[in-house]
């Protein structure tokens, strides 16, 4: 177990693979007779945190009973196609000014979430072969991805390798800042694309777009190159925010083309910025409909001859039966709270195998609520109290 210890007035803090924090309370810790790793491991007094965004954590094993479907920050997602996203942690390292869930530094979130490794890839077998079940010869897609960037998840090169063994392709959405060329070299042969955010080539405004002055777009671009090299395919996703970096978008499909993005799958994937309820909002920006999106994309592409619009075949994305649904919209349930929830005024609670997300209540861990289930999407649970 990597660790590192700090010893203050009040608490012991062991810092796990630079993003689990574990907090004990100074006096429990002189008192015990175990070893470090016995105490972070088993100390029932320990607090844990994580070590990048500093909010509350959630480390979910498969004995914690807690379901791995049903909620949109953590776990398996399945949109009823034969791409299957594994979201194994929240948090990110970056504090985008743009970020459609509030990430980094967040006003809104207050809680994160950590998968343990060997029951989540447990868990996407499970949802895998459901699939295969119901579609006849599909190519089934693990897609890592998460609210924040994967690569801090400390297990992230393993479960990369072993969702290699239970999928027949593995793709992850990353900022790059994380990766290096060694990590590039050691994921050939297991990790089929990397989707890459590089939303500007000019070091001020890519440090502005990301939100921290520590964003080192070199770093970014070095990697860039040693992906587009190697046997792993390379997708360049800048964001578009109209007013801060139109100028970019250009010279981003011309640095892709030079290195060669795109091997296999389509090299560019432009996304729209779009104003969440919960997410950042530039000042000053531009927003464009998707009609105006479209047809700049059009006349970037024709400029580079590259067709720049994404359709779900150009990734083999085919329907796929879903999930069976546990819960029908309009349901009354009575529940027992069971953990915090991401935002403010949420909490999670359990039934019939899957999360539920109780939006807008005061209640707390262990009271039992009365709730109306008012979404259930994608095997995505939201209710509300009654």
């Amino acid at each position: 177990m990597k660790y590192k210890k700090i010893i203050n007035d009040k608490e012991v803090i062991f810092i796990l693979y630079n993003v689990i924090e574990v907090r004990i309370p100074k006096k429990i810790y002189n008192s015990l007779k175990q070893t470090d790793e016995e105490i972070i491991t088993f100390c029932p007094y320990k607090n844990i945190y994580n070590a990048i965004t500093k909010r509350r954590l959630y480390y979910i094993t498969e004995e914690s009973q807690i379901p791995l479907i049903g909620h949109t920050a953590f776990g398996i997602i399945d949109r009823g196609t034969n791409l299957i996203q594994v979201r194994p942690c929240t948090g990110c390292n970056l504090n985008c000014i743009f970020c459609s869930v509030d990430e980094g530094k967040s006003k809104t979130r207050v809680t994160d979430y950590m998968v343990d490794l060997e029951y989540l890839v447990n868990e996407f077998e499970k949802v895998a072969d459901f699939k295969r079940k119901h579609c006849k010869d599909v190519t089934i897609e693990a897609h890592i991805d998460g609210q924040g960037e994967p690569f801090i998840y400390p297990y992230i090169e393993k479960l990369i390798k072993k969702l290699h063994d239970k999928a027949d392709i593995v793709s992850v959405q990353t900022n790059g800042t994380l990766l290096t060329k060694d990590m590039v070299r050691r994921l050939e042969g297991y990790l089929d694309r990397i989707n890459l955010s590089i939303n500007s080539m000019d070091e001020n405004m890519a440090k502005l777009l990301a939100g921290v002055n520590t964003y080192d777009l070199k770093h970014v671009l070095d990697v860039a190159e040693e992906i587009a090299v190697s046997q792993i395919d390379l997708l360049l996703a800048p964001v578009w925010v109209p007013g801060y970096n139109d100028e970019d978008i250009r010279k981003i499909v011309e640095f892709g083309k030079k290195i060669g993005a795109g091997k296999k799958w389509k090299g560019f994937g432009i996304q729209k910025y779009v104003k969440y309820k919960f997410g950042r909002k530039p000042k000053n920006v531009r927003v464009m409909n998707f009609k105006a999106f479209y047809r700049k994309l059009y006349e970037i592409g024709e400029e580079y001859n590259e067709e720049l619009r994404l359709y779900p075949k150009d990734f083999g994305i085919i329907k796929c039966k879903s999930l069976p649904k546990k819960f029908r919209v309009g349901e009354k349930l009575k529940l027992k709270i069971e953990m915090h929830g991401r935002l403010k005024n949420e909490m999670l609670a359990i039934a019939r195998d899957r999360i539920i997300q109780i939006t807008d209540t005061n209640k707390k861990v262990g009271d039992i609520v009365n709730v109306k289930i008012i979404r259930n999407k994608h095997n995505i649970y939201v209710a509300e109290e009654i």
